[in-house]
């Protein structure tokens, strides 16, 4: 019959069937509702520095990038990521062969995981995982196998041991973030060698997400996992330009590794996008030149602001884990009580939260394979303005702590 559709099997791919809308849309869906201020989705609500944004409108009148830029990024992006990499850590790339830009850290992920990951072959990620890690794995056909961190004094901590048991000969690669999204935790020099040990005794491809490198507070340090022996030729690092230089919407990121890492990582990526954010390049081409003062002032900056958070919402009454990395919050709302932390239920708390205080926060259940395990646990993000801050901190203290 005309217009019939054939309900014999759902529309939506199976292997996407159990991601539905991400809690991002819904929760800045019901922020605007509310008129709620949204401290959930990771977006800073100020553009960077003027001059990289003038960077870009130069571009664009000087028609550089309105048409396809090439395939691997424009060559001025692809020389500045290697210099940053040489200037930052030591590491050397060549921009040709072993650098390769990306639509942000998103496809860049996506990219890497469906170049490098077969049917059937399982994936090792670090429990709880910013969402588009499971999605990523399930498209590429792979199992997701998730090592779970876990809070012990103060933060969230990997299981090294939990780590290598997870290992079987089924692995094909571990899924890295560090700084990590969303518990703030920055691996250890101790942690990142035993990554290493691992990979290489197991002959493992390992991916490292590293969009926040420069946001470590505190005594943290950043270590790219390439740097240790034998990382070389099985990592692939992705970089992003948004979360570095508040320009979130540009979405550019990039992929350093190998020419064979990196090839095979540029052959999914052109059926994906292809390309993206021309004009962006060049701009982000300049951004990643800034003296290392630009870098200290924002790790400064974000430093204060993740203290105007953290203070307020252990005011409030909320268990706090101060993180050593990132821009977000997590903490346990159970101290609230049973029924103000809707009996510990993280989604029912921050879904109830916007009536409540007017705030919006994310629920890190969602990054869970074991829901039960990250129950309890909200995530609030601090790349805000500080009056925005203190007038959530006010509204969180008001509604909990009287």
């Amino acid at each position: 019959m005309t217009g019939m559709t054939s309900t014999a099997r759902p529309l939506l791919n199976r292997r996407l069937a159990e991601f539905g809308t991400t809690i991002f849309a819904e929760m800045s869906a019901l922020a605007l509702k509310t008129g709620s201020i949204n401290l959930g989705q990771g977006f800073p609500d100020t553009d960077g520095p003027e001059e990289i944004r003038e960077a870009a409108v130069r571009a664009l009148r000087d028609g550089r990038g309105n048409q396809y830029p090439p395939g691997p990024g424009v060559p001025e992006l692809r020389t500045a990521i290697a210099a940053h990499q040489q200037r930052r850590y030591g590491l050397s790339y060549d921009p040709d062969a072993e650098v390769l830009v990306t639509a942000g850290a998103t496809e860049a992920i996506a990219a890497a995981l469906l170049a490098l990951v077969e049917p059937g072959d399982e994936v090792i990620a670090l429990e709880p995982y910013y969402d588009s890690y499971a999605a990523c794995i399930a498209m590429a056909g792979g199992t997701r196998v998730p090592v779970t961190l876990r809070p012990h004094e103060g933060a969230f901590r990997l299981d090294l041991d939990e780590l290598r048991a997870a290992v079987t000969d089924r692995t094909r690669l571990l899924l890295i973030n560090t700084p990590h999204n969303p518990t703030g935790t920055v691996l250890t020099r101790e942690e990142l060698a035993a990554i290493a040990e691992l990979a290489v005794e197991r002959n493992l491809l390992v991916i490292t997400d590293e969009v926040y490198e420069h946001l470590v507070f505190d005594e943290a340090e950043h270590i790219p996992l390439v740097t240790f022996p034998g990382m070389r030729e099985r990592t692939v690092s992705i970089g992003s330009a948004g979360k570095t230089f508040s320009f979130t919407g540009w979405k550019v990121g990039w992929v350093t590794g190998t020419p064979g890492l990196v090839s095979a990582v540029r052959s999914a990526k052109q059926f994906l996008t292809y390309v993206a954010s021309g004009p962006f390049q060049y701009a982000v081409a300049e951004a990643l030149a800034l003296p290392d003062s630009y870098f200290a002032a924002f790790r400064a900056d974000m430093l204060a602001k993740r203290d105007v958070l953290a203070t307020g919402l252990a005011a409030a009454g909320f268990e706090v884990f101060r993180p050593a990395g990132t821009y977000f919050v997590t903490t346990d709302i159970r101290p609230l009580g049973p029924e103000l932390s809707q009996n510990g239920d993280g989604f029912a708390f921050c879904r109830a939260l916007p009536e409540l205080a007017g705030v919006v926060a994310i629920p890190n259940a969602v990054f869970y394979d074991h829901r039960e395990e990250g129950a309890p646990f909200v995530r609030f993000a601090f790349c805000k303005k500080v009056s925005v801050l203190e007038e959530a901190v006010g509204r969180l203290r008001k509604a909990f702590a009287g």
